[in-house]
């Protein structure tokens, strides 16, 4: 069933993009990440342009987050203050990102930029995920060995600005949440990510949340920053296709569920493994993409020879 997309301007088979969203979605409650990172490169891959595919993509996380938060709420893993905290910065972070990401669409660089993104940060985050899981599981195998504290003091424990945050047990500085959520805004912007799987192992490894909180609390960020972020492409762009939106959308809120479920099954190694894989295999099919010469080098004019 071929249905066409207007602002794409491309044609594509609607049970596709349904079971994009929901595969995605799955992964969404799985791991804690808003999916955009598989989702948007996805979609250039089956021919959607970079730059609708990023704005829809930011709007498709909002209603898989929204999902995904519901089923945390529940069990009361969401840390709101935390998430409050993060928010702030992950708006000033957007509204940098889409002024960035308008400029390069004026210097018709944009497509190239979000996928060099992708690959250098997919590539990074993939790769420490991957090696910390493999670290995390031989600790848990190793006879004797005990948990890893965390309650060890650093740098960041150091910084002014302190506040209580009872839901993950941390007293810490509010300027790392800001930075973290800054950062996440950006990349909300540019890359048309939720930002989760960069800030669900800063969460982790520099803000020292405890991991059953981490998913819910980044998840609830990530709703009200894709939200802003598809409202400015919207309305500065008109990037943001409806028809692939409601498609994606309806797969994604579907899939969320069942990925919560699943998640709750897996321990927190298994799962860091396993999305660290996912993020590595598609980081190489970007960086292969971007290298090999593709099979049309001029597209467009037909070029009269007089």
């Amino acid at each position: 069933m071929q249905i066409y997309l207007p602002i794409a301007e491309v044609s594509v088979n609607a049970f596709l993009l349904l079971g994009l969203g929901g595969i995605v979605g799955v992964l969404s409650g799985m791991f804690g990440v808003g999916g955009g990172f598989l989702m948007t490169p996805l979609l250039f891959f089956i021919g959607i342009p970079p730059a609708v595919a990023v704005a829809t993509e930011a709007n498709q996380i909002v209603a898989s987050s929204f999902s995904g938060v519901l089923a945390h709420l529940k069990r009361q893993t969401v840390d709101l203050r935390m998430g409050g905290v993060l928010l702030v910065g992950g708006l000033v972070g957007a509204a940098v990102g889409v002024e960035v990401f308008t400029l390069l669409r004026e210097m018709g660089q944009v497509d190239l930029l979000v996928k060099l993104c992708y690959v250098v940060f997919l590539g990074l985050i993939g790769g420490l995920m991957f090696i910390e899981s493999l670290r995390a599981i031989r600790r848990s195998r190793a006879p004797g060995m005990t948990k890893v504290i965390r309650k060890q003091r650093t740098w960041i424990h150091a910084l002014p600005f302190k506040m209580k945050f009872r839901t993950s047990g941390l007293y810490i500085s509010v300027i790392p949440p800001l930075v973290v959520g800054v950062l996440v805004g950006i990349l909300a912007a540019i890359m048309g990510v939720g930002g989760g799987f960069i800030m669900v192992p800063a969460m982790i490894y520099i803000l020292g949340m405890p991991t059953k909180v981490v998913v819910g609390t980044s998840l609830f960020q990530i709703i009200f920053v894709t939200a802003f972020t598809t409202l400015l492409h919207a309305t500065t762009n008109y990037t943001v296709d409806m028809i692939l939106a409601v498609l994606l959308l309806i797969g994604g809120v579907i899939g969320a569920q069942i990925g919560a479920r699943i998640g709750v099954k897996l321990k927190a190694e298994q799962l860091r493994i396993l999305l660290a894989i996912m993020v590595l295999a598609v980081c190489g099919k970007l960086a292969l993409d971007l290298l090999l010469t593709p099979a049309e080098i001029y597209s467009i004019g037909t070029g009269g020879h007089g």
